[in-house]
C-alpha cells in the first residue's frame, strides 16, 4: 500500500532542510544537499541497471529548493537552485528519507 501523502511539508531555508510530516510521526527535516543527491529521475538513476549515476560531489553544497509543486496525489516536484528539476519524490519515497534522516540523528 503506498504511502499517505504528507500533512505538512516546509522549506527551512535557515535550517537549509525540508520539514516533512506524517499524522502518525513528528516532523523531520530532510537537509536540501540530501535530498537533492538522492533525485530518483532517470536523468540520476540508470533505468535499466537502477545504479545511481550522479555523484554528489557534483551537486553545490548551497544546493536549495526554488519551488515547490504537486504530481498528483502522490509525489513531490523540487525545482533546485542547480537547475534540476526532472525528479519526481513519491510519498514512499519521502517516508525512506526520513527515515534515513532519524536514524542518523
Amino acid at each position: 500500500m503506498p504511502a499517505a501523502p504528507p500533512t505538512s511539508i516546509r522549506v527551512l531555508r535557515e535550517a537549509g532542510v525540508i520539514e516533512v510530516a506524517w499524522s502518525d510521526s513528528p516532523p523531520v527535516g530532510l537537509p536540501f544537499h540530501f535530498v537533492r543527491c538522492l533525485c530518483p529521475c532517470a536523468g540520476c538513476i540508470d533505468e535499466i541497471s537502477g545504479e545511481r549515476t550522479l555523484n554528489p560531489a557534483d551537486v553545490p553544497h548551497d544546493v536549495a529548493p526554488v519551488k515547490l509543486g504537486f504530481s498528483g496525489n502522490y509525489a513531490l516536484k523540487i525545482w533546485w537552485s542547480d537547475g534540476h528539476d526532472t525528479g519526481l519524490y513519491t510519498w514512499d519515497l519521502l517516508q525512506e528519507l526520513a527515515r534515513q534522516c532519524s536514524k542518523s540523528n
